[in-house]
């Protein structure tokens, strides 16, 4: 059976129990959210911009003890989460973003070759760049 990435996205989310995330739609991210429009499980968090949504994901954190867990497409929008992720890593609050880049064969992509990971590094506690449907390395279920 074949998989979409963003079906099996959605999938992993489910199986670690997580019942909310803030998103913000535009480019890649579309798809993944069409595929959360699609099941009742998660309830989706549409905040009015990026920095918004990171600090959403983090006060549900707080108030809540469970993981925030927030959805944001490549380039300004990746960008615009950078403080959040600083401020959550360095008051230790559980939080998970995901950062959708450009899909292979994408008709423009050569206006999404910078891959963000190095300005995230230091605010990150685990960091993986997906860019095949197939098992991922040991331990990413462990890091959630």
């Amino acid at each position: 059976m074949d998989i979409t990435g963003r079906k099996l996205f959605v999938r992993a989310l489910q199986e670690e129990g997580v019942d909310t995330i803030f998103g913000y739609p535009g480019g890649m991210v579309t798809d993944v959210m069409d595929e959360l429009y699609k099941q009742q499980d998660i309830r989706l968090v549409l905040p009015r911009h990026e920095q918004a949504l990171i600090h959403e994901a983090e006060g549900y954190a707080k108030s809540t003890g469970k993981v925030g867990v927030c959805l944001v497409t490549s380039g300004p929008g990746a960008t615009n989460t950078i403080t959040g992720l600083a401020d959550a890593h360095y008051d230790n609050i559980p939080l998970v973003s995901a950062r959708v880049l450009y899909r292979a064969g994408a008709a423009w992509p050569d206006r999404q070759r910078c891959v963000p990971g190095g300005r995230y590094r230091r605010h990150d506690q685990e960091h993986y760049q997906i860019r095949r449907n197939r098992p991922q390395p040991q331990g990413t279920g462990e890091n959630y």
